[in-house]
């Protein structure tokens, strides 16, 4: 007999708790992926607007360092010092300016110079800006202006910007404009004593000149010649202060070389012999002609004269001597003095240098000027101890040879020496 199969469980209802269970799992599976979907894509957004951020940040940073870079070329480069001090004493920043002008790259305020730190401080306290000297060492004189200001307007975090402006320069020229001031008095004043004197000693030649003519006893002769040297002497100072500072314009004209000459030897003379000098002329220029203006050669070799006296206390020996170079003449002025040191060479001939007590020092600038107004030159030889040798060149007049060939006697030379023993013998002393 066959068996019947068992029998099946009855399928739940709706209203089974099972059923019930199983539908609430379901809705919210359901919702979980809808949040996850929803979960997900503000994942994405926000990942997105991250990335967004991120490139933004990226390019403000990137400029922000362009900046910064920027403004360290431009503090760099600045023309003035830019100093930054970061809570009273430690130096965050220094521009090269400011390290030129500081002379270092210090650290702190404390390895400043003491002055230059004070001056800092005093700067801070006053926040005006102030000229002070920096400290130079073996260097000409430095200035600068400083300038203090507080970083964010913040006192109390002691944080200081201090610009500094290298003055130097204008401090130069304010000493360079208070000297030309005074230099121009003081060339007006002289030119004012220089022609109130030249009028009466102009009268004092004379008659010293016409004393020197008349028949004097031997004791006075003497004495006559000895005036005679002063005022030439005198002259010639006025002269050199007048021609220096006056700045004459020679009045050129033709002229024979050897007759400058000539007045030489007889116009420097009785300050030979007062100077117990032994004084040679050699004129070999006889005939040559040039173009000068006659006074302002003869003030030049009235300089070299009384120059080469001066440094021959005790007596010596000056020689001039001319001769005819091609198209120049030379007029060579030596002496036995004391001679010149090789530091002083390139010296001598600058306006208000001298080595010797007293001079004004206006001589040999005198010479070196007249000369260039002539197209000529003025050069010297000397050593210490050895004398001195001036030469004198002149461009010759083109033409001269020619009127020489149409009359005038050649070009000799021609030597006149006077001893200083036979000097007295020839004014009868």
């Amino acid at each position: 007999m066959p068996t019947s199969p068992p029998p099946r469980n009855p399928v739940p209802g709706p209203d089974h708790p099972l059923a019930r269970a199983f539908r609430s799992f379901t809705e919210a599976a359901g919702s979980l992926e809808r949040t996850y979907g929803q979960l997900q894509h503000q994942v994405t957004t926000l990942r997105q607007e991250l990335e967004v951020t991120n490139r933004s940040l990226t390019v403000s940073l990137e400029e922000n360092r362009r900046m910064r870079e920027r403004l360290r070329c431009i503090v760099e480069s600045l023309p003035c010092g830019v100093l930054v001090v970061e809570g009273g004493k430690q130096i965050s920043m220094l521009n090269p300016e400011g390290s030129r002008l500081l002379g270092g790259q210090p650290d702190t305020m404390d390895a400043l110079p003491p002055e230059l730190a004070a001056a800092l401080e005093r700067a801070r306290q006053s926040e005006e800006e102030r000229e002070i000297e920096l400290p130079a060492g073996a260097a000409s004189s430095r200035w600068a202006a400083i300038r203090h200001a507080w970083l964010e307007g913040n006192k109390n975090a002691r944080s200081s910007v201090f610009i500094l402006r290298d003055t130097s320069a204008a401090k130069q020229m304010e000493c360079e404009r208070e000297h030309l001031r005074q230099r121009q008095a003081l060339v007006e004043m002289s030119a004012l004593l220089a022609h109130e004197i030249r009028n009466p000693l102009g009268s004092l030649e004379l008659f010293a000149g016409l004393l020197a003519e008349s028949e004097l006893k031997s004791e006075s002769r003497r004495w006559i010649e000895h005036v005679q040297a002063g005022l030439r002497s005198l002259s010639s100072t006025v002269n050199n202060v007048l021609d220096l500072h006056n700045e004459p314009s020679p009045a050129s004209a033709r002229m024979d070389a050897g007759e400058l000459l000539r007045w030489a030897y007889d116009f420097l003379f009785p300050l030979a012999h007062q100077a117990r000098v032994e004084f040679e002329i050699v004129n070999g220029v006889e005939g040559v002609w040039i173009e000068a203006d006659r006074h302002l050669l003869e003030q030049v070799l009235l300089n070299l004269a009384l120059n080469a006296f001066h440094f021959m206390p005790n007596g010596g020996w000056l020689a001039i001597r001319g001769v005819e170079l091609g198209e120049e003449i030379e007029i060579e002025v030596q002496d036995t003095g004391a001679g010149i040191s090789a530091d002083d060479l390139a010296r001598i001939f600058d306006a208000g240098f001298t080595t010797r007590p007293g001079s004004t020092g206006l001589g040999l600038a005198v010479c070196r000027r007249i000369l260039d107004q002539h197209g000529g030159t003025i050069t010297v030889e000397s050593k210490a101890g050895q004398g001195a040798t001036f030469r004198l060149r002149l461009p010759r007049v083109a033409d001269g040879a020619t009127e020489r060939a149409a009359g005038q006697a050649p070009a000799g030379i021609a030597v006149e020496v006077l001893p200083a023993n036979q000097a007295e013998r020839e004014i009868g002393l």
